[in-house]
């Protein structure tokens, strides 16, 4: 089985150049001109398109139960849309009930994500702790390939990882090798501000918002990095929404401190102004968390994704119908969670980004692709245009244009946090282990072809990190 993607203009991370790539058996297996092609090889016209890294989504979550309901994407029709908006993996999220086996929760997610089509991975919640919980951290990093663990410092009463929690599973992470990550929000506050508010009588989803304010998510950055950093580990901040929170990453960082950050494309495009909304379903449609939030916080984001304080772009995909959201109409704490936007992330941060000169179209492909498979221990595997790396591409057509609906996109959700906006840069063709899934409009999705990725551990940083350690390791004094 071969394909050749011909007459493309390759851009990676780095470079841009004129090449056909050739894929066989899933794999890339040439790049450059006047290939040798096999017989019955099936031709890509990539003619005026730019070829790239399929997109990698480090933030999704498929089948999610979560608030009383489930999500209503499953791992199928959710990698399908992925592959029509150019993605073409994703990292999902194993979240364990407090008391319940981490293994126990990790086949049950497999279990569930047998149906994609799309590879995939997983980072493992750890939301509570005995020493079981630190054992099978060890066994899913040695045998089950899992190098990243989730903590909520968030929703308290469920799944809040408290301080102590946090010191003891980063501290394990350091061990294994594996990179910690954190949904930063002041759990204690978010829980405050929600009683405070109800007890005034604001019940809408205008009162999201004001329960997480900008400050809870900056203050538990803050003290996420500080523990990381004391201990000397890595970490990896999700969905950072604020400027609170870039500008405790940019500080880290520039004290040398490995610290990561991840933004999604709602909160670069979004402004708390959708919770005014008077029609209660559509403000709760984009009640997520953290929310979106004032104007002046989406410059904070892209000026961290401009100076690399941000290295990521995801979608916390997590989909609720208003069937689903309604649950909350007397009460804005019971409404689910999440907003979609797998389908989407690329062309709303190419239209957004590349289009408006604030990225490049190599440093698309960074945040999009290359940084997450770095960072998780996918690369070269996949992230990349060359010999030898998985054939996930997508043929990208830059003056394409596409007006986003939830009439016309494959997600499975009944609203779009981007509707009505049209976007120029659009997915002509995506392949996926060197099989052509989704082109110009024909979506191709194979149920059950996704592959489950095992992510070594002890990703690049930990070289650097095990170094710092034996120089300052701690000596006695001799008296």
């Amino acid at each position: 089985m071969s394909l050749l993607i011909k007459g493309g203009t390759v851009v990676t991370n780095t470079d841009t150049y004129r090449a056909d790539v050739l894929c066989v058996e899933g794999k890339i297996h040439a790049i450059g001109t006047d290939l040798d092609i096999p017989a019955d090889c099936e031709v890509v016209d990539a003619s005026d398109q730019l070829v790239m890294p399929g997109g990698i989504d480090p933030h999704t979550h498929m089948q999610l139960p979560f608030m009383g309901t489930v999500a209503s994407e499953d791992f199928y029709t959710g990698t399908a849309a992925a592959l029509a908006g150019g993605t073409t993996s994703i990292i999902d999220f194993v979240i364990p009930q407090p008391g319940q086996s981490l293994l126990e929760a990790f086949e049950t997610w497999q279990g569930w994500a047998e149906k994609a089509a799309t590879d995939f991975a997983f980072h493992v919640a750890i939301t509570w702790w005995d020493d079981s919980v630190r054992e099978e951290m060890g066994t899913l990093v040695r045998e089950h390939g899992v190098n990243s663990f989730k903590h909520f410092m968030a929703y308290k009463g469920a799944i809040m990882a408290t301080d102590d929690i946090l010191v003891e599973s980063f501290s394990r992470c350091l061990e294994l090798g594996a990179v910690p990550t954190v949904h930063a929000e002041n759990g204690e506050l978010v829980y405050h501000m929600q009683q405070k508010l109800l007890a005034q009588g604001i019940t809408g989803p205008e009162a999201h918002p004001l329960s997480r304010p900008p400050q809870v998510e900056g203050e538990a950055a803050s003290r996420a990095i500080r523990i990381a950093s004391t201990l000397g580990a890595p970490i990896y901040l999700v969905h950072v929404s604020t400027k609170d929170a870039v500008d405790e990453i940019a500080y880290a960082r520039d004290q040398g401190h490995q610290v990561y950050g991840e933004c999604l494309a709602g909160h670069l495009m979004i402004d708390d102004s959708v919770y005014q909304d008077t029609d209660w379903g559509r403000a709760a449609a984009h009640v997520m968390s953290p929310p979106f939030r004032p104007k002046g916080h989406q410059e904070a984001l892209w000026h961290g994704l401009q100076s690399g304080n941000l290295q990521t772009t995801a979608t916390d995909h997590c989909c609720f119908c208003a069937d689903q959201k309604a649950a909350g109409k007397d009460d804005f704490t019971k409404i689910p969670n999440g907003t979609a936007g797998v389908e989407d992330r690329l062309a709303v941060l190419w239209d957004e980004g590349v289009n408006t000169g604030k990225l490049s179209p190599q440093e698309f492909v960074a945040l999009t692709s290359t940084n997450t498979a770095k960072i998780f221990n996918l690369y070269p595997r996949k992230g990349a245009i060359q010999v030898g790396a998985d054939a996930d591409i997508v043929v990208w057509d830059p003056n394409g244009t596409r007006t986003i609906s939830a009439k016309t996109h494959h997600q499975n959700v009944d609203f779009n946090i981007f509707e009505g906006k049209t976007v120029r840069g659009i997915p002509r063709h995506t392949i996926s282990q060197g099989k052509w899934v989704w082109r110009d409009g024909d979506l191709r999705a194979e149920r059950g072809a996704g592959r489950y990725l095992e992510r070594p551990a002890y990703p690049g940083m930990f070289e650097l990190l095990a170094k710092r350690a034996e120089l300052n390791a701690p000596v006695a004094v001799k008296r």
